[in-house]
């Protein structure tokens, strides 16, 4: 790659196999070549180009997966802007486009009613119409080393941070995952995450350097994905393991074509890893995160079998170091994962956050974890996660993964809430599996548990809180408690 603006992705994919399905809507069974695709994201961008977004504009995109949103987000690239997906449901899409002072906002016309309460901008609204007529030539204004996308992470324990990554972010994670999950022209994946989310949005990018074909859906069902999946012959999907979790309870068994099934955004139990292993799917477990633009460490169905709970070796490329004390932990010591490489993003919004967070090693995660002597990553928890009570440091993940241990617990979270006799009293949040109390709990705990680990207060519920990628969303839970 060279440092001044050329022709991005998509257009190089076009000029080299124009011919190759690119894209497939389920929703709406539109399809096309790339060539078709790239005429359709010229045309768009002579749009953008006309109201006036230049390079470095940021543009905010209202759409729910689909055609329509790959089609802005290549046309938005084409013409030198950045990528600023916002929820189709309107949450907080005021505050991230005054966040991150996008000029205009491209939207779908199922989102024009929320989309018309943002149309303030110097560019405005732009909407992403089929029939949208071309006004003029486009030179592609694609530059690697410049911003491509801000992305929001799902906010688990806060604010969403707004997160900078550039070209060659996006297509260094692309091939990297390449390298570990392998590809084929013939691939076609299946995307029904949400695209404003990492995981839906890499796909996008991915699947054009690739040359494969991106099928996608609106929205993840367990019977329309299950049906997508036997009868396009799909090889490859990502989901969130609630997802996989829904797909196996109906007695879904993985079509002959399904060759990957990535599962991120949330730990994987291994019961439900045991499940898939039985049913044949071929599950790669992965840890990932907004910051490295997706994947950092994925395990193959073979390093499922050999080591258990493991989220594998890094992909090429990526430098994990585990921090303890600041300094590199020694294998088997666990610390802070510090993650850095060309798919690692150059910083947040916030300049004051992104000083906290870069420093020696690379990018400071959050997540605590261990490596082997071999390179394989176990993540035990959150560094923020961490419960100290009565002056002890109690892991809540171990104290999650304990009470899920019993027959009638189906999962569990626990979290720290501030308290005046302990600091933080433990507090755990269960879904149960069959008919339970809280003395059971409390019995089981006390057996297996030590006391400063040994929760204050419990609470039953049908199904925890999560965030749109799945994970448990622990400022939910201790909102709740407190």
């Amino acid at each position: 790659m060279t440092d001044t603006p050329q022709p991005d992705p998509l257009a190089q994919r076009a000029r080299a196999t124009p011919d190759r399905t690119a894209l497939v809507d389920t929703d709406t069974d539109r399809s096309g070549s790339y060539a078709a695709l790239d005429q359709a994201v010229d045309d768009l961008a002579a749009v953008l180009k006309a109201r006036g977004v230049a390079p470095g504009d940021r543009v905010g995109l209202l759409a729910p997966t689909g055609a329509d949103f790959v089609r802005a987000v290549h046309a938005i690239f084409r013409v030198g802007g950045v990528v600023v997906p916002l929820d189709p449901a309107g949450t907080d899409a005021r505050t991230r486009l005054d966040r991150t002072d996008a000029v205009a906002c491209c939207h779908h016309p199922a989102t024009t009613a929320t989309a018309e309460a943002l149309a303030d901008r110097p560019s405005g609204l732009v909407t992403i119409a089929t029939d949208a007529a071309k006004e003029g030539d486009i030179t592609p204004a694609w530059d690697p080393t410049t911003e491509a996308a801000i992305l929001f992470t799902s906010g688990t324990t806060g604010t969403a941070k707004g997160v900078r990554l550039t070209g060659r972010n996006l297509r260094a994670s692309a091939e990297a995952s390449a390298y570990r999950l392998g590809v084929a022209p013939t691939d076609r994946w299946l995307d029904c995450l949400p695209a404003h989310h990492m995981g839906g949005f890499a796909p996008i990018v991915r699947t054009v350097v690739y040359g494969t074909t991106l099928y996608t859906q609106r929205a993840f069902a367990v019977d329309t994905t299950a049906a997508y999946l036997d009868t396009h012959d799909i090889t490859g999907i990502s989901v969130v393991p609630t997802m996989l979790k829904r797909l196996l309870a109906a007695d879904w068994t993985p079509p002959a074509t399904l060759e990957t099934v990535l599962v991120g955004g949330a730990p994987a139990t291994p019961d439900l890893l045991e499940t898939a292993r039985e049913r044949g799917v071929p599950v790669y477990p992965t840890y990932g995160m907004t910051e490295a633009a997706s994947q950092i460490a994925t395990a193959t169905p073979t390093d499922v079998d050999t080591q258990p709970d493991t989220v594998g070796q890094p992909l090429i490329a990526v430098d994990i170091t585990v921090v303890a004390d600041g300094e590199p932990a020694a294998p088997g010591e666990v610390g802070e994962l510090v993650v850095d490489g060309p798919a690692v993003s150059p910083g947040y919004l916030d300049p004051e956050r992104t000083a906290v967070t870069h420093g020696t090693y690379g990018l400071r995660t959050g997540d605590r974890g261990y490596r082997d002597t071999d390179g394989y990553l176990w993540v035990t928890g959150r560094v923020d996660d961490l419960i100290v009570s009565g002056g002890v440091n109690v892991d809540p993940t171990a104290v999650a993964d304990t009470l899920a241990a019993h027959p009638d617990v189906a999962t569990a979270a626990v979290v720290g809430v501030a308290d005046e006799t302990w600091g933080e009293r433990v507090c755990a949040a269960v879904v149960p599996a069959g008919e339970l109390d809280e003395e059971t709990l409390r019995t089981h705990a006390h057996e297996h548990l030590a006391p400063p680990e040994r929760p204050k207060d419990y609470t039953m519920y049908e199904t925890l809180p999560r965030t749109a990628s799945g994970t448990v969303d622990r400022a939910a839970l201790r909102e709740r408690f407190a």
